[in-house]
């Protein structure tokens, strides 16, 4: 799948073990292996990666940056040291939110942790630490194909200056256009309308130019 996405047009590709760090269990390397081997493009790799030397591994194995979740929430250091060592722009911090009044909260272990943090306080530490990227997934919209919860990356968006992927819920090309529109992302992350074939990477380019988003056709 992931040989096919490069092909067809994907810009970047996310690999994400969301059960590794619940199960407690390391990342599957061998799979990253065999990916970074067929996949030309930039290639980010997260779940249970809880230290620098697993960090290094992944990045050895072949992807290009990492994504830190339930470790840096942990051990916040982490994103400072791991920054420093490998360059900010291979570190993500990945954020799964979810609404809690009039403010989103953080989660953790594939979002089944509820942390009491701030999201947007998180993102704004997290940037000053040192990481290059947040990718935003809205634990309310995820899985929904309702469009992207345009409020919460909104308000990430214009509280750091690095770059933020809107992530969980994209069911159609408006829902993207409208993430990295009305949302303010630098990016949209969508899995399920492509993975079932029910929109393609080049259809969802072409819209999105045809609204005038600057896109690499």
């Amino acid at each position: 799948m992931a040989q096919l996405y490069g092909q067809k047009g994907a810009d970047e590709l996310v690999f994400l073990d969301i059960t590794a760090s619940s199960d407690k269990r390391n990342i599957m390397v061998d799979v990253v292996e065999r990916t970074g081997d067929v996949v030309f493009i930039p290639f980010t790799v997260g779940g249970g990666l809880r230290n620098i030397e697993d960090i290094k591994a992944i990045l050895r194995a072949g992807a290009d940056k990492v994504s830190l979740n339930t470790s840096a929430v942990q051990n916040p250091d982490l994103l400072k040291e791991s920054s420093r060592m490998f360059g900010s722009q291979c570190i993500v911090l990945a954020i799964d939110a979810k609404k809690k009044g009039k403010s989103w909260e953080v989660y953790t272990h594939g979002g089944r942790t509820a942390t009491g943090i701030d999201a947007i306080e998180w993102a704004k530490r997290a940037e000053n630490l040192g990481c290059g990227e947040i990718l935003l997934t809205s634990m309310d919209a995820d899985g929904t194909k309702d469009g992207y919860d345009i409020p919460l990356t909104k308000a990430i968006s214009e509280a750091v200056t690095i770059p933020v992927i809107a992530s969980g819920g994209a069911g159609n090309a408006e829902h993207i256009y409208e993430a990295l529109t009305k949302g303010k992302a630098d990016a949209a992350l969508a899995a399920s309308i492509f993975h079932y074939e029910e929109h393609s990477i080049r259809k969802v380019k072409e819209y999105l130019r045809s609204k005038n988003v600057s896109v690499r056709l």
